[in-house]
């Protein structure tokens, strides 16, 4: 039985949709809509649910619809017109004294994704709160999840031995020599790199040789790189503050990246239970190192993938870290909360284990407990735990700034408190950027006027928001800086 109140309570707490709830209204028949949304969950990596009958635009109420029974047997007729067909189990849910029809939606054998509708041929893919079609690399993405990934011992037929970087190499030896000496650190230098995955017995260095210890990776993979980006307070004529790309080897990206952070990331005012009062980093360090280094080397190393980067943005009141590649191995629920050792890229993470950086650091601990330890460094600094989205070919990592237990920092922050006119507003802009006045009153329920009055002070300096596009004879339009 679906927990619909709890259910309800958190779409509300958000303002939106989830990344495995999809909420329909309903209102007048029944919405067609939805089989692209069953075509979206079924591919989606724990499958979701869609729910119909709350109208999103007023808070999720609930709104009347006529006979619950036909729009379950709409459900169902839908799942079987998707190939393979969907396994879902619909069901009337009483709630506010209206009927809900709720379809929860199980995961596609993975070996048969993508799931189509049939009519059509397209497949369709979940991104946070959307059902979008796949492109043709994202198809191939899912037919490579058919097969064990091998993809990171490949050879790079076009790169030599001299493409690795001689000090890299140097040192990985000694770590494995120190820390593994009766096992891959009883070989000399010449079969050390082969047994270790660096090179082919040819000499030819893999994909994981190359990112891990390559002079200059992007030579042959110009998008495996890491590209960072402050959109705070961000406007029409400056859409990012400080963006950057970062290249090299896997260790090197790593240091950049967290560089760039400790620079740009600022500090929080902070009072603890015994009275004191301290100046933080935004995010604790050591939960961003860990979530960059899996990004590094987690993200999906296959053709289908090769022209995505991966991708740092610095928001107003949260930070994501997104990678091509979903997880492999494990589910989201367990994330942060059981140690496990699981890897897409398994000859790059071995690699990456005796792999240290610039400040003497081996980028991964050998123990799986990387997102174990970004729960425990929020939880130590009383902020919120991270957020994972698995899209299937794409993996999302999000750190929410908290309000509940750092009033000095909410008071400071900018953003409106939930349930006011103007965060309706922000909202809105948020999930649906480009509406103008008009649109906007439709979306938040709210009178032309009241949204005009709410986006004043959205755009004002005291904020800095919202910002506007549009000109003479042309519609205005709004959407959210940062």
């Amino acid at each position: 039985m679906v927990d619909i109140d709890g259910l309800v309570a958190a779409l509300r707490a958000q303002h939106g949709d989830t990344a495995s709830v999809e909420v329909k209204r309903g209102r007048g028949g029944y919405p067609t809509s939805a089989l692209e949304s069953l075509c979206a969950l079924a591919n989606l990596p724990g499958g979701g649910m869609v729910v119909i009958g709350l109208d999103e635009a007023t808070g999720f109420t609930p709104v009347p619809i006529v006979n619950a029974q036909d729009y379950m047997k709409a459900v169902a007729d839908q799942a079987r017109a998707l190939a393979p067909p969907a396994v879902v189990s619909v069901e009337p849910v009483a709630f506010e004294g209206h009927t809900l029809v709720v379809a929860v939606v199980q995961e596609c054998d993975p070996a048969a994704k993508p799931c189509r509708v049939r009519a059509s041929g397209k497949a369709y893919i979940r991104s946070h709160d959307g059902d979008y079609v796949m492109s043709p690399l994202e198809e191939q993405g899912f037919l490579r999840l058919r097969t064990a990934p091998r993809i990171d011992g490949l050879p790079v037929a076009e790169a030599t031995y001299d493409d690795l970087d001689k000090d890299l190499v140097d040192a990985w030896e000694a770590t494995v020599r120190s820390r593994n000496r009766d096992g891959l650190g009883r070989f000399d230098d010449v079969e050390m790199p082969i047994r270790g995955g660096v090179v082919t017995r040819d000499g030819v260095p893999t994909r994981a040789g190359l990112l891990a210890l390559g002079r200059h990776p992007q030579q042959f993979f110009p998008r495996a790189v890491v590209k960072v980006a402050d959109l705070r307070n961000a406007d029409t004529a400056e859409r990012a503050r400080n963006a950057r790309t970062f290249s090299g080897p896997i260790p090197l990206m790593l240091t950049e990246t967290l560089a760039w952070l400790r620079l740009n990331l600022g500090t929080r005012t902070v009072s603890f239970a015994d009275g004191t009062v301290r100046e933080l980093p935004l995010y604790p360090l050591v939960a961003l190192r860990e979530l960059v280094a899996n990004a590094l080397v987690h993200r999906d190393l296959d053709d289908w993938s090769q022209g995505q980067a991966i991708e740092l943005r610095v928001r107003t009141d949260r930070l994501e870290i997104t990678n091509p590649g979903g997880l492999y191995g494990v589910t989201v629920d367990r994330l942060g909360k059981v140690e496990f050792t699981h890897a897409r890229n398994q000859v790059l993470v071995g690699l990456c284990e005796n792999v240290t950086g610039p400040d003497g650091v081996r980028v991964i601990e050998a123990l799986a407990s990387g997102l174990t330890t970004v729960a425990r460094e929020l939880d130590s600094q009383g902020l919120p735990h991270a957020r994972y989205y698995d899209a299937g070919i794409a993996f999302t990592a999000v750190l929410d700034q908290s309000t509940a237990t750092d009033p000095t920092r909410a008071a400071g922050s900018g953003l409106p408190a939930p349930g006011t006119k103007q965060r309706l507003v922000l909202d809105a802009v948020t999930t649906s950027p480009g509406l103008s006045v008009d649109q906007l009153a439709k979306t938040t329920g709210l009178g032309p006027s009241e949204v005009r009055t709410a986006l004043v002070g959205l755009r004002g300096p005291a904020r800095r928001l919202v910002r506007a596009e549009g000109g003479r004879g042309q519609a205005t339009t709004y959407h959210r800086i940062g």
